[in-house]
Parts: C-alpha cells; structure tokens; sequence
C-alpha cells in the first residue's frame, strides 16, 4: 500500500495525449473499519480544495468512517489527494464541534438555544435598520457554502436588506480569476477545461503551485510527464516547488514582478510572429494598444526587474510560441501580487493573440482557491449581481426584480459592490454595526492581523459567526451559531472548471447544528422579508426548492444551470454549465465560435483602467462597440508599494502547504495531517542563511512595519532576498489570540488591493529576520514538497534558480528520505506522519499509529 503523507499524488497511470485518464480508486476508512462493514456509500464531492473531486461517503451507524473517489467522474477518475482523503471525514468527526447556539454574557459566550440565539441577532438587525437601513448590515462569506445557500444569502442582503455591503473570502483568493475574465471575455466563466490537460502539448503555471495546491490535478499532469508524449512545462514561480522541478523552463522572478515578466513574454510573441493574425482581426479588439505597451519589455529588461535570466525569457516564449497546443493555469502569486489583474489578463491576452482559446488543449484554467469560490461569484454572495448580470446595466437589475418579485430600488446598484476591505475598514470608521460571517476565519485569513483583531473586538460591532468550531473569528462573536457542513445536509457546488456536483446528506449534524440554508431562511422568516405580494421572500422548503429557483435565474445567463437536476446529477459525474437545451450533457469549453459574452445589453462588466481601476462606463463601453470580440486589456509595469530598503531587507511571500488548508479548522483535526505540518515555519535561501550565520532550524523572529512573527528556520530552494511562510497557522489551538507567540503569516501583510479586483496584496511586503534562539533540531516543515530542505544546485545570477547576487553555496549531503529528497541535517525524518496515512488504488485501511 502506499502512504499517502509521503506519497503525496500516489502511484502513475501513464497516458498518452487524447488518451482517457485511466481510472484509479483512492479510498480509506477508519481504523479497525473493513470495507465489508460499510452500511452505505454515499455520492458527495470534495470540498478541501478547487478541483472538485467526485468523492464517496462510507457510513457506518450514523457516522462517516471513511471515503473512496468516484471511479466515473470526470474530474477525478477516482483519485483523492490527502485532505481529501484525511480530512474531509476526520475534519468534521471531533469533540471540538459546535453544537449549540453560543452568546456572549457579561463579555463570555454561554450555551444558549436557537430561539435566544436568533431573536438576539433579529432585534439588533431590527433596531439597526431602523435607525440607520441597510448600510449599517455586511455580510462576509466563504467558499466553503452549498450553491443553495449562497443563493438564498445573495437575496436576503440585497433584497431583503438592500446591503451593497456583501462579500466573501473569495476576495483572498480568487477575486482575481473572475475579474480577469470579465475584463479580457465580457464574464466570469472558466474557458477551459481539465481535459485540456489530456490534450496540451505545453503548460504554463503563472503563479501556481498545482502541485500542492490541487493535488488530484498535478496527478493528471504526472500520468502526461509520465507518458509517451509529455507536455513541456514553464513554472512562474519564487520557489523551487514540485512545478519547478518538472518545469522545462523555472523563471523564479521577484515577487510583485509578474506584470513585468508579462509583458516580456508578450512582447516576444509580437517580435517573432508568434501571432495568428487572422483571429486577432476577427475575434479581438485593442492589440495596438497592447503592442505599444509591451514594446520596451526586452528579455533584457525583464531579467533586470524580475531577477530572472533573459535566455529564459525567450526560451519560456519560444514554447508558448511555437506548441500547437498550450494549456495555461494561474492562481494565487498571480492572484494575491502587485497589479494582480494586469497580470491575470496578460496571460488572457496570450492565448488570444494565438488564438488558442476554445481549442482542445488550449484553455486558460485561472484557476480558484476554494471548492465552491465559483458559487460565491454565480450567486452573488460576493457583492455582484446573481447570475453573472451587471449592476451598472438598470435592465439586469429589473430582472433580478422581477424573478424575486421586488422593488428594483431595494437591489443595490447605485455604486459597485463592496468589497470585503472596505467592508472592513467601514466597520473601523463606526459606520458598519452589524457583520454576519460565515464558515470563515478573517481573525487568521486577513491581512495585517492586529488591525483586524482590533476591528472585530470594536465594542460598536455586533458580530454573528457561523461555523463548525469555535474559530478565531468566532471568539470575538457576539452570537455563535453552529452550523452543519460537508457530509450533513445535501446542496450542490461548482468547482474551477464550471463542473457542478451534487453532495448529499449521509449523516445527522451533531447536537443542534443547522445547515446555513436553514439558518438563513429562518433569519429572512424571522425578520418578515416579503414579496410585493406579501409572501414571503424566502418560501423554499429545503435545497431542491433553492435549486429549481437559481435555475431560473441562470436562465440565458453564461452560467446557464437549466438543464441541470438533482436528478441528472445523482449516481454519475458532474454536469459542466452551461447547460441547457442546446447543450443537454453540459459544455466542456468556452467560446470554440470565438464569440464572447462582450455585448453591452449581455456582458457582466463595462471593464475598467486596469492601473487605476476607474470604471469604463456605459456610454463609453457602448462607444467601443465591441460585438461580441475579446479585448485586449493592459497597463504600464509599476512596482510594488511596499519593497525591500536598508531597514526591511527581504521580500515577503506567503502561500499553502499540501497538508494544510486555510486556516486548519478541518486538516488539524485531521491526525496525519496535523503530524505532517504540526508547526509553522520561515523559509529561506542557502545563501540569504550562510551570509546571516542562520542554520536549519534555528528560531527567527520575521518583522515588518505591520507586525512579526517568531518560527523555525527552513532553509530551502528559493530565490535570494525572499523569506516565505505558510498562512495556514493561526491561534484556535492557543487559546484563540497570539498570547505566548505570533505565528499567523498575516501578521506582517500589508493593507493593500489591487484596483480592480480589490484582491489584497499578501504576497509582497518588506520585512526583516533576526535569530531569537538557536535550534534544537531541524525545523518541522514537510520535507515532501516545496518546503523542503535545500538541494545541491548551482546559485548564481545568471542561472534559472534566478539568484540575485553571490556565489553557490550547497550543504552537505544528507541521507535520503523515503521520497529521495535530501535531508538535513542527518537524521530529519522523511515526513512527519511517521508513516501514517497508507492507502492504495481501490483499498487500504486507514490505520492511524
């Protein structure tokens, strides 16, 4: 059997290109559980990451004793990476679960009960609304929620409330992906698709970590390397990940220099002819524009800003170039990084100047962080409209009016959606007095933590937090209200490349837990939200009845669900939207006709200045009459705000370990998850460590003008002048607050967006390291993955690993771990599961040590 800690994507299945992905069944249960033992099986998908894994439940009296994968979905093929395998069960089978209403008396939360606890939260949002409407009310959301209830949220803040003030965590990690998307394609929507992956001849990963980030998706991408005809690989990224070093060309640049190396590689596709000409003509508007802007980005010029070698540059574009087919991912150094959406759009403004969009094997993937980030944005829990529709368009408003039978004036629409720091800073000013928070942490997630404790200890705050356990957040709520999640109620969910899957109810919430559908419909109940004919805004019984309504109002929309059912879904795979009568079995790529959702009676966005972020407008998008043409969107290179100086030397980053998601409320609960990562720690390069006598292990305190952190010290493969954490660990395990140690990444982040998608820069900051203690051995970071110790390779400035300055410095050989990683110093265990974790194709019981 194979351990599945170690082993990270399991054993190869190779593939050849346009072959299917063969089937290979990953499944686990409980200790001491035989798969004969199994009462029932029940279908679901995963939810601790984007891909969307077809997952199934075993159940056995009344509770979940395991999963396996779904042989027959599409997205999957049967396999689960390790939280999916670990996590999703263990996450939400523990003593630490809530399971009764809390509120807070004389400054303690108490047991309470559903009525208390509800009534609490109806009188202030009463008495709020009545004194000072509806921009005293926010609502911050997750990616974690059902369809269903997103849905439901969506019209309890914008047509009960009439709240612009709606956001989620979805602003952390995927804002990005969809204001791209709009900007470049008229609406969000992913146009390609994982298949796409079967039938490339070239990937790129701008900014993403596939490997430790979707699991389940780098194993498609191993099984191709593994195969006849593999795929060349270009890596984007400061680190010397899993990518890196399967990556035919690794340009590890300078944090916060994306845009810059954009430019360059656009440039050379302009300067070789790289170029299909006739589809620029036909299908898209804007290239001068374009051309003019990267024009000065020589190879030379991009290796002087970003730190990476210019032959790189043009190797990188020679095969974007020169494949016939090339499959492009993004995700969070894109995404969370200076000019983020500039960025983002540039990797559009490749694929469409070869016209490689709508093509088998040529999508653009830009990619999510959260299984259900996509349902936020469709349904319009993000602040935006339901249903893809526009706020500045007064027709699209009056449609949402009319399926909810409202007042069109209620709908907000009369400035843009508000996005979750502003939401934020609005409580900070006193404006905001009532935030409802649901199934997310920003006492961990946000950026500059101290701010943020402070804004949610704000004695003018009344705080509602919903979740499964008693999180950071939630220690700061005036009411707790515990909810049902994964594996307890039944609701759908659409993962990165718009496949929706059903998830049904296997067992019975613990205690008096609620779904959030049943929390959100009591709350519109309660506080007598009606239609213009008096019934009630919210009749639904339960999440069919939501479905059938969210159907309707994806009706013509690009995310078009109406061909969709609880029934087609039940017993088979995931449906990819639109679908509809024209497309009964679901789409699996966008715009093959290259025709794009631009239309100004259609499109989701009138777009805006991509530098400054000021909005294009309706008149002036009507005047650029683009008919249905992608456009080209661009802006000048700047740096980032904050950069390194004399007193905060290095450059800043953050980002995932694959054993870890969010903020671990369920992978630390989760035994061989907690023991592969049990720590926080601070990465930095063999170089930067020699030149500050910093050894492995050592403890460092991390600080910038925000904030600091105190962790162990891991020397690993990335780039000079950079130091990076894992934003996972927060202080739930602490007692709540950083009493005795600081150790959230977010404690240094800066208050920072980008001007479009509002998305917070948590990957660039200036900070700077000291040495606190020595070590009393190596740090506890994973060995398996990015993390790992580093390797013996070449550092110089003109190399790949794009070293800024000095001489190699390699350390002393180590013994090889059970993954052939090196280790070091001698004796660093090869993971710190300790061999737990075994399972195998089709079989392998769990049995913890």
């Amino acid at each position: 059997m194979v351990d599945r800690i170690a082993e990270i994507w399991g054993s190869r299945t190779p593939y050849a290109r346009e072959e299917r992905w063969p089937v290979r069944v990953d499944q686990v249960l409980a200790e001491g559980v035989q798969e004969s033992e199994v009462q029932r099986w029940v279908q679901s998908a995963c939810v601790l990451c984007s891909n969307g894994c077809g997952i199934d439940i075993a159940v056995k009296d009344g509770s979940m004793v395991g999963v396996r994968g779904r042989s027959m979905d599409i997205v999957n093929h049967g396999r689960l990476g390790p939280k999916g395998l670990f996590a999703s069960w263990q996450g939400m089978n523990h003593k630490d679960r809530l399971t009764k209403p809390l509120i807070r008396e004389n400054g303690v939360l108490v047991e309470s009960d559903w009525d208390t606890a509800m009534e609490r939260i109806v009188s202030r949002s009463r008495a709020l609304l009545d004194e000072k409407g509806p921009l005293s009310h926010g609502f911050y959301t997750s990616g974690q929620l059902f369809l269903e209830e997103y849905y439901a949220q969506a019209i309890v803040g914008k047509a009960g409330i009439g709240t612009p003030h709606m956001d989620g965590n979805t602003r952390l990690c995927t804002a990005t992906s969809a204001a791209a998307m709009k900007e470049s394609f008229g609406s969000d929507g992913q146009p390609g698709s994982y298949v796409d992956i079967d039938e490339c001849d070239a990937m790129f990963l701008f900014g993403h970590n596939m490997a430790e980030t979707q699991t389940v998706l780098w194993m498609r991408v191993l099984d191709r390397l593994a195969g006849p005809d593999k795929p060349r690989i270009v890596c984007v990224d400061p680190r010397d990940t899993e990518v890196a070093r399967h990556a035919e060309v690794h340009l590890p640049l300078r944090p916060g220099t994306n845009l810059a190396l954009m430019h360059g590689l656009v440039r050379e596709l302009f300067a070789n002819r790289w170029i299909d000409e006739d589809y620029i003509a036909a299908h898209t508007m804007n290239v001068e524009e374009l051309r003019a802007t990267v024009e000065p980005w020589t190879p030379e010029a991009v290796a002087e800003t970003c730190g990476v070698a210019a032959e790189d540059v043009r190797r990188a574009a020679e095969i974007f170039g020169t494949s016939d087919r090339v499959l492009s991912t993004v995700l969070q150094g894109f995404y969370q990084s200076s000019q983020a959406t500039a960025a983002s759009c540039a990797v559009n403004n490749m694929h469409l100047l070869r016209g490689m969009i709508g093509k088998p094997g040529c999508g653009i993937l830009q990619m999510n962080g959260q299984p259900t980030a996509q349902n936020n944005r469709e349904c319009g829990a993000d602040g935006d409209l339901s249903g893809f529709r526009n706020w500045e368009n007064p027709q699209h408003v009056q449609e949402l009016a009319d399926l909810w039978n409202v007042d069109a004036a209620i709908i907000p629409h009369w400035a843009p959606p508000t996005h979750a720091m502003q939401i934020f800073r609005y409580i900070e000013q006193g404006s905001m007095e009532f935030l409802w928070v649901s199934a997310t942490n920003p006492a961990v997630s946000m950026p500059e933590l101290p701010r943020i404790r402070d804004i949610l200890a704000s004695e003018s705050l009344f705080l509602v937090v919903q979740d499964l356990y008693l999180t950071e957040t939630a220690q700061y709520a005036d009411v707790v209200l515990p909810a049902a999640g994964w594996g307890e109620k039944t609701g759908t969910f659409t993962n990165v490349n718009r496949t929706v899957h059903l998830s049904e109810q296997a067992v019975d919430p613990p205690g008096e837990a609620r779904s959030d559908l049943d929390t959100f419909l009591d709350y519109s109940r309660r506080m007598g939200f009606t239609q213009l004919d008096g019934t009630p805004l919210l009749d639904w019984k339960g999440p069919e009845d939501a479905f059938t309504a969210w159907k309707e109002c994806t009706r013509g929309r690009p995310c078009d669900y109406t061909g969709i059912t609880y029934e087609k879904l039940r017993g088979g795979s995931g449906v990819p939207w639109p679908c509809n009568e024209d497309h009964p079995d679901g789409t699996v790529r966008l715009y093959r006709d290259g025709i794009f959702p631009t239309d100004p009676e259609y499109c989701e966005t009138y777009g805006h200045d991509l530098l400054t972020g000021g909005t294009v407008g309706p008149e002036t998008y009507k005047a650029m009459d683009p008919g249905g043409r992608a456009i080209f969107k661009t802006a000048p290179y700047h740096p980032a705000h904050e950069t390194p100086d004399e007193d905060y030397p290095f450059r800043y980053t953050t980002g995932r370990t694959v054993y870890r998601f969010h903020t671990r409320t369920k992978t630390g609960r989760a035994p061989q998850l907690n023991d592969a990562a049990p720590a926080a720690w601070v990465e930095i390069s063999v170089n930067d460590a020699s030149d500050l006598g910093l050894g492995e292990g050592d403890i460092v305190r991390v600080e910038s003008r925000r904030g600091h952190i105190t962790a162990a010290l891991r020397v690993g493969d990335i780039r000079d002048g950079t130091l990076f954490a894992p934003f996972h660990y927060g202080y739930w395990d602490q007692g709540g607050t950083p009493a005795q140690e600081h150790r959230a990444a977010n404690e240094l982040t800066i208050t920072e967006w980008d001007p479009v998608s509002k998305q917070p820069v948590l990957k660039n900051a200036a900070v700077r390291i000291e040495k606190i203690a020595d070590g009393t051995g190596p740090s506890l970071a994973p060995t398996t993955t990015a993390s790992r110790p580093a390797t013996h390779k070449p550092a110089d400035s003109t190399s790949q690993t794009g070293r800024d300055s000095g001489e190699s410095r390699v350390l002393p050989p180590g013994p090889r771990t059970a993954t052939g990683t090196r280790s070091w110093p001698s004796g660093l265990p090869p993971n710190t599961a300790n061999g737990r974790g075994q399972c195998g194709p089709g079989h392998g019981n769990h049995r913890p040590g």
